[in-house]
């Protein structure tokens, strides 16, 4: 079987891993460029070629892949690529951008006879090393089965969300509700500290439990945010999540209000639960009674 030809372009933090992943491989081969000749050199090592500018690698591969800083930076490759005459008929844009930069970018490139993706994914550095990132693809089917060797070589969720921007938008609902959550990690910080409490610890418990749970996950099994019939399924699922949730919730919401710490995360949370787990709002005065 003749190897697909890939060119990664960008070998920081998560390009690099990304890139070793694609150089161990064995139906892949691969070239790479980076401004930095460190990562280069590392690269070389594990069995990549080495191009002299991004034209140089474009010439010489049949699918680029794309780790850059930025969208200014994904936008000077994509120019760069086609203003020259090769190969590379399939460019892969993993960087996280802007809501509508991959489908103006896809136009663009149209135009040359060139398909772009919009891929960016999920898991870090950690999971860039280990091959196990999630990437999230927006394209049309024929330039999704071009570039999903690659793909594969470098995550162990590969999901087609939809056409051009769709990867894009699948990432910024995904890193919503990371940084959501960080965010409401710090406002549980502030609560324990305030208590008197060994905020590593809270930590360790907070890793543990949601490695079993699911975290945020948990929740996430419907097809629709729409509002629940009483004879779904998950009314009486999400029912119960319900009741824990603003138990506990007005209980910390208690706590802070004792210990003078402000939880505005928190109260948001105890009045947009029961709607947006798709129930009908709570009695104010349920509620009440459980502070």
């Amino acid at each position: 079987m003749t190897a697909l030809r890939v060119g990664f372009v960008g070998l920081g933090n998560i390009g690099k891993p990304m890139a070793l992943r694609l150089a161990a491989a064995d139906d892949i081969e691969l070239t790479v460029f980076d401004v930095a000749p460190e990562p280069l050199a590392e690269l070389e090592r594990a069995g990549a070629s080495v191009a002299d500018s991004v034209a140089a690698l474009g010439v010489r591969v049949d699918v680029v892949c794309v780790m850059v800083r930025d969208d200014a930076q994904v936008r000077d490759v994509l120019g760069e690529l086609l203003g020259v005459t090769g190969d590379a008929q399939t460019v892969v844009i993993h960087s996280t951008v802007a809501p509508t930069t991959a489908e103006e970018l896809a136009d663009t490139a149209a135009r040359h006879g060139v398909s772009v993706l919009d891929a960016p994914v999920s898991g870090g550095p950690m999971g860039a090393a280990d091959g196990t990132l999630a990437i999230m693809v927006g394209a049309d089917d024929g330039a999704f089965e071009r570039a999903a060797p690659a793909l594969r070589a470098m995550g162990s969720k590969v999901v087609h969300a939809g056409p051009v921007g769709a990867g894009t938008r699948f990432k910024l609902a995904r890193n919503m509700l990371h940084f959501v959550a960080f965010t409401a990690a710090t406002e549980a910080q502030r609560l324990a500290e305030a208590a008197g409490l060994d905020l590593k610890a809270l930590g360790d418990v907070v890793r543990h439990t949601d490695a079993i749970t699911g975290g945020p996950g948990a929740i996430m099994h419907r097809e629709t945010a729409a509002p629940l019939a009483p004879d779904d399924f998950w009314y009486g699922v999400f029912d119960h999540v319900r009741a824990l949730g603003e138990k506990d919730l007005g209980f910390a919401i208690e706590l802070a209000e004792q210990l003078g710490v402000e939880v505005p995360l928190a109260e948001l949370a105890l009045e947009r639960l029961a709607p947006g787990l798709g129930l009908p709002p709570t009695d104010p005065s349920r509620t009440e009674g459980e502070h």
